[in-house]
């Protein structure tokens, strides 16, 4: 470990936040009183800190609880795992395409779809990497704090498109969705176009800029994709629930509480405005989901 990572995270959460919210957006984080839905998502880091938010993000952990939530036949087939070490992975067991996951960050993912050509050199470093950090340090993102690092596979699935899985984000916000983020061609040129519970296209986007020119048609299980999102999200302040459309199944991606961490940049301005207003922040500074709002 390098000496910064050391001194990084021995500076205080709310410290570090105040720091990193100037270094990355260029403004002061107002704690006290926060309007805008990146303010406060890092309130949120800081205050809402609900045991059962670890099990949500724990990628393997997750599992049952989506089971006994929304049911078991919303998940996607574990082919292999978990595993606390790359070395334990037997590949021969597992089928020619698969999908490997870390259980416990963001981005720690492999696709492989054909194993005859499947890097296991390569992806061996990524995740011996992987599974020696905490993602928690970087975002100071709690629920994340004490994931255990291990390793899943996944069936390999590919929408409509053959080629890739078209991401269905929705924000929701104490169990009313209000927005879906799709992102599409993720692997050449990555986008996301943004829509309203009523599927009509905002012109708005956070980070990088949306594609108006491609039409991504209404999904026809649009209204069970939003009772599974409220049912997933009742009781909490604010959280994304990601899925996955195959055929005429709908697939369970992940949970975030924090979406870009809080640092993303809204276009325009006033979008991320109103994505705060939607925000309603616990009174008191506790975990708990009975609280009277601000």
């Amino acid at each position: 470990m390098w000496i910064t990572d050391v001194v990084i995270r021995c500076i205080p959460d709310t410290l570090y936040l105040k720091f990193m919210y100037r270094k990355v957006t260029g403004k002061k984080l107002n704690l006290n009183n926060p309007k805008t839905y990146n303010e406060k998502l890092q309130w949120l880091k800081l205050y809402d800190r609900n045991p059962a938010y670890t099990k949500m993000v724990d990628k393997y952990e997750v599992r049952q609880y989506i089971k006994e939530t929304i049911g078991e036949e919303y998940l996607i087939q574990l082919v292999g795992g978990p595993w606390e070490r790359f070395e334990d992975i037997d590949f021969s067991k597992l089928p020619d395409q698969f999908v490997l996951k870390c259980t416990h960050d963001s981005g720690s993912v492999a696709i492989c779809k054909d194993k005859n050509e499947f890097d296991i050199n390569r992806v061996r470093k990524k995740f011996k990497r992987a599974l020696r950090g905490n993602f928690f340090y970087g975002g100071r993102e709690w629920p994340y704090k004490n994931v255990q690092p291990r390793i899943i596979a996944e069936k390999y699935m590919v929408d409509e498109s053959s080629t890739e899985l078209k991401d269905y984000k929705i924000f929701n916000f104490d169990g009313q969705p209000k927005i879906i983020q799709v992102d599409f061609d993720r692997f050449k040129n990555h986008r996301h176009n943004y829509y309203n519970t009523n599927w009509e296209f905002l012109d708005v986007y956070i980070n990088d800029p949306n594609n108006p020119q491609v039409v991504i048609e209404c999904p026809q299980k649009l209204s069970e994709l939003l009772e599974l999102a409220k049912r997933l999200s009742e009781g909490i302040p604010h959280i994304r629930t990601d899925f996955y459309l195959v055929g005429d199944k709908i697939y369970f991606g992940e949970l975030t509480f924090y979406h870009e961490s809080g640092f993303g940049r809204f276009t325009p301005k006033t979008f991320g405005e109103q994505m705060g207003r939607w925000i309603k922040l616990p009174v008191e500074k506790k975990s708990s989901h009975k609280r009277r709002v601000l």
